[in-house]
Formats: C-alpha cells, sequence, structure tokens
C-alpha cells in the first residue's frame, strides 16, 4: 500500500511467459514503483504572520523619524529613502537589495494601490524613490520616508502630487 502523498513514477512493465500446451502466451503486468515523496510542501505562513513583520519595519521606521537626510546614507545615524527601506526591513528579518528599483524588481509580491497595508513599499519617480506604509485610514495613507536634501525622515500623507508620481507597489513580508 502506498503511503499519503507518494509520487508513483512511471509504470514499469514486467512480461512473463506461460505454456499451454503448444502455444506460448505473453502476459505483461504493470508494476507501480513508489518513489519518495518529491512534493517539496511549502509551508504557507498566515497573513497575521506575514503582517507582523511588516508592522515590525513600520515601529523601526517611526524610530527614524527626525534622523537627516544623507544621500547614500543606510543608517543608523542618516538616511536615503532605499537606505531607510533596507534598514527598517533588515530590522524586522527581511533582507532587501540596496536601491529602491532593485528593491521594486526584487520583491516579488505587488500590490495595487487600493490594497496597500502598513507595512508595504511604495515606488515614485519611475523607481526613483521608495516609502513604507506607515497608515491607512480609510482612503488615506501615510508614508515614512527619506524625502532629499536638507530634510529629515518623516511621515506624510500620499497626496494628489504623490498620487500623480506613483510607481507601484510591493510586500516584502
Amino acid at each position: 500500500m502506498l503511503a499519503a502523498g507518494a509520487v508513483l513514477a512511471p509504470t514499469v512493465l514486467t512480461a512473463s511467459t506461460a505454456s499451454a500446451s503448444s502455444d506460448t502466451v505473453a502476459t505483461v503486468t504493470p508494476v507501480a514503483i513508489p518513489t519518495a515523496a518529491a512534493s517539496t510542501t511549502t509551508k504557507q505562513t498566515s497573513w497575521s504572520k506575514r503582517h507582523k513583520v511588516g508592522l515590525t519595519a513600520v515601529a523601526v521606521a517611526r524610530k527614524q523619524i527626525g534622523k537627516p537626510y544623507r544621500y547614500g546614507g543606510d543608517g543608523p545615524s542618516s538616511f536615503d529613502c532605499s537606505g531607510l527601506v533596507q534598514y527598517v526591513y533588515r530590522k524586522a528579518g527581511v533582507k532587501l537589495p540596496r536601491t529602491a528599483d532593485a528593491q521594486h524588481r526584487h520583491v516579488k509580491r505587488h500590490v495595487k494601490f487600493s490594497d496597500l497595508a502598513t507595512g508595504d513599499l511604495v515606488y515614485f519617480y519611475g523607481d526613483g524613490h521608495t516609502g513604507i506604509v506607515s497608515k491607512v485610514k480609510g482612503r488615506k495613507v501615510y508614508m515614512i520616508h527619506a524625502p532629499h536634501s536638507g530634510t529629515h525622515v518623516k511621515q506624510v500623507l500620499i497626496n494628489s502630487y504623490y498620487r500623480a508620481h506613483f510607481n507601484g507597489a510591493a510586500r516584502p513580508y
């Protein structure tokens, strides 16, 4: 008897001959050979467990508010936009590439603006700028980001200006 979940290999045929008076009769019997269960069961993590990673990243991002923007800054004392995202997700246990466009390409779970959740990454200006969604209240979406030289990490509403330059969103958790 096969174990539950066993995978069958291609059928092997065995032949045997039997003599019945002067006629030789060949019978072919299919034999199934069980192989080791080749199903690599991917453990599905629940939404709530995955979302805790995003919430952890946002909590770390909130602690960075007020720190200065510095081109190429990847923390902990100063940040550029992608350095901030990489830093907070690293603290939450997720490895991301260094630049905004590489982060967007790396994360395979893309989401629509209408489906954004806390912890999602948002991209603007053709992937030239990124931020992390910090709060979703009805149709209002807020992000924490490191805007540009001369500013500090801050939380802002994704208003019509940002919406006009929105290039996509991804969920790294």
